[in-house]
């Protein structure tokens, strides 16, 4: 069983910044593709940034583009979720994911094994 734990959420300013940190155990880590989730009150899950176990490569939502970035320290088990120029409506609870086996389709919440706790963002206007 992974458990995935999430942190770096908080409470900061339409256009500030925030780094989510997203912390798995060691071993199957390595080989998973990781993800990052979002969801707002009233609203369905969605999708915001992942990566791949290999090749590096990366996908994100067309409304995080250019604002945000998902990194992977695989040494430390972590994978990272730099956010920038913070909206309010970004503002939502933000979820980690891990996926054991493929990479392709990882913008499907359905696709993923084991997921975080999450952690809130809030973002005043």
């Amino acid at each position: 069983q992974i458990e995935l734990v999430e942190s770096g959420g908080g409470l900061v300013q339409a256009g500030g910044s925030l780094r989510l940190s997203c912390v798995a155990p060691g071993g199957t880590f390595e080989k998973a593709a990781m993800g990052w989730f979002r969801q707002a009150p009233g609203k369905e899950r969605e999708f915001v940034a992942a990566t791949k176990w290999t090749g590096g490569g990366r996908d994100y939502a067309d409304s995080v583009l250019g604002r945000f970035t998902i990194s992977r320290d695989n040494a430390k088990n972590t994978v990272y979720l730099q956010m920038n120029s913070l909206k309010f409506q970004d503002t939502a609870g933000y979820y980690c994911a891990a996926r054991l086996y493929g990479n392709s389709h990882l913008n499907i919440a359905e696709t993923y094994d084991y997921w975080g706790q999450g952690t809130q963002v809030t973002v005043s206007s």
